[in-house]
């Protein structure tokens, strides 16, 4: 830490990040975090801190496609105002120096705990996946929020049951009833997803206490686990990789859902189905923190690792990809996981028009909206600026791209009465919320032309808003 290569990653970054925070292109987003330049994926080290949250994000400002990944960090009193601050974490250590990979953010004596994986990668003959790689435990700590002042390795290959290969990564660590837990995605030699869980007495020194998975394979990796209790039941949340497709269930290439998890995670346990988080084109990788409210509050990456879609962002002259979601609240009611935009978002609403729907209806939508509809059928369709078309019939919601779509087509999900529907809309993304945020659906929407606008086949009650922009200023950490 503030070695050489520290100071080098810091002035480079500089560099290389815009001196004002909005390009000239019309996909930048209006009311999503998304990275000032380069590459963005799974967020990392979601907290509230002295009354600020903090939200920490896999960033690669060098490259739009990928590259070394560090930790980017963006904070927020209140999600509407937002501060880019300096990157938190670089890749700057002897087991990390490939990358610092996902993980999570513990506060607590008055500091954050900044836990994640350090990814290393030896030169050679590897296949990377049983040799030749090296995932790493670390620790880094955080007394003001905004820069570390101590960064230590945890654990190492070795450190893990012998029955794994390489790839452990992505720790979540919390408190409770006096010690601390921590869990992470494995991926045995076998080819068998599963989650480890560790216990500590003073967050530094940890035990393999029990390892969670299921009777029949599900998936090869179990990735960026989360494990937490909301509303008295205990929900294991992560994205797995491996899974083939059934049906309308896992359409993409990975999913991300949860088991419900009864018993003790620390000891005796039954899993319930599996369910997904989101069935659109771009979720992966959600995390969920507890906010000084209470509240259980999700955040996943708008994108998808390894799609056959792209982004047109991601072109040289734009040189960007991925954003967040908008924060959502948590909720767990008749047996399914609900998410909602959190309450601070309808603060940036604005001119509001209700109109009732017969037929067919045009309704003008900006760029940025946030729509309501409550259809009186139960057969409908919505067509988005002319390149997006969502439906509902038959008990099936879709969601087909007219044009825009980049490689992407279709998503379907059963949904057996559709009583109301919410769209968030910021440029380049939509997020669908129907049935009070039981079913979601997440895409990158890139509409051309100058087609913009909402044309509704059928009846209902629509309200629409026009959505402002969340505000973000560069803090420069000198």
């Amino acid at each position: 830490m503030n070695n050489a290569l520290f100071r080098d990653l810091k002035r480079l970054t500089a560099m290389v990040e815009p001196a004002e925070w909005m390009h000239s292109d019309g996909w930048r987003l209006g009311y999503h975090l998304m990275p000032p330049i380069g590459w963005l994926n799974d967020p990392n080290g979601l907290c509230q801190f002295r009354g600020e949250y903090h939200v920490f994000y896999q960033y690669a400002p060098f490259d739009p496609h990928g590259g070394v990944k560090f930790w980017g960090h963006y904070k927020s009193a209140d999600m509407i105002r937002w501060t880019q601050c300096p990157v938190m974490l670089y890749s700057d250590n002897t087991w990390d120096i490939h990358g610092v990979y996902s993980g999570s953010c513990l506060v607590d004596e008055d500091k954050m705990y900044l836990y994640y994986t350090g990814n290393v990668k030896h030169p050679g003959d590897y296949d990377y996946i049983t040799t030749g790689r090296g995932h790493n435990t670390a620790l880094a700590v955080s007394e003001d929020g905004m820069q570390p002042v101590s960064d230590q390795l945890l654990m190492e290959n070795k450190d893990y049951p012998a029955n794994l290969t390489c790839h452990v990564r992505d720790p979540k660590v919390w408190k409770q009833d006096g010690k601390y837990y921590m869990v992470q995605g494995a991926r045995t030699k076998e080819d068998i997803g599963e989650l480890l869980v560790f216990e500590s007495e003073d967050k530094v020194n940890w035990n393999h206490i029990n390892t969670i998975t299921t009777p029949e394979k599900f998936g090869y990796m179990w990735e960026c686990p989360d494990l937490y209790e909301v509303d008295g039941q205990w929900i294991l949340a992560f994205s797995p990789q491996g899974i083939e497709r059934d049906g309308m269930r896992f359409q993409n290439i990975y999913t991300c859902g949860y088991f419900p998890l009864y018993g003790d995670f620390r000891g005796e346990y039954t899993l319930g189905e599996f369910v997904e988080s989101d069935f659109g084109f771009d979720y992966y990788a959600p995390q969920s923190f507890l906010d000084e409210n209470g509240r259980r509050i999700c955040i996943g990456w708008m994108g998808m690792p390894d799609a056959d879609y792209t982004n047109p962002t991601a072109d040289a002259e734009l040189g960007w990809q991925h954003c967040l979601t908008v924060p959502c609240e948590v909720h767990y009611e008749n047996g399914i996981l609900t998410m909602n935009p959190v309450r601070e978002i309808a603060a940036l609403r604005a001119d509001e028009c209700e109109m009732q729907c017969s037929g067919v209806t045009a309704a003008a939508v900006n760029e940025m909206a946030d729509v309501l509809f409550e259809p009186c059928t139960q057969e409908w369709e919505m067509i988005l600026h002319d390149c997006l078309k969502i439906r509902y019939a038959d008990g099936i919601l879709s969601m087909t791209f007219l044009n825009g779509g980049y490689g992407r087509t279709e998503r379907v999900v059963p949904v057996e009465q559709l009583r109301n529907l919410r769209l968030l809309i910021d440029r380049s993304t939509v997020e669908l919320f129907a049935n009070d945020g039981a079913v979601c659906m997440r895409t990158r929407c890139y509409p051309e032309g100058s087609g913009r606008g909402l044309e509704i086949h059928g009846d209902g009650l629509l309200t629409t808003y026009r959505m402002q922009s969340i505000q973000i200023i560069k803090e420069d950490g000198k």
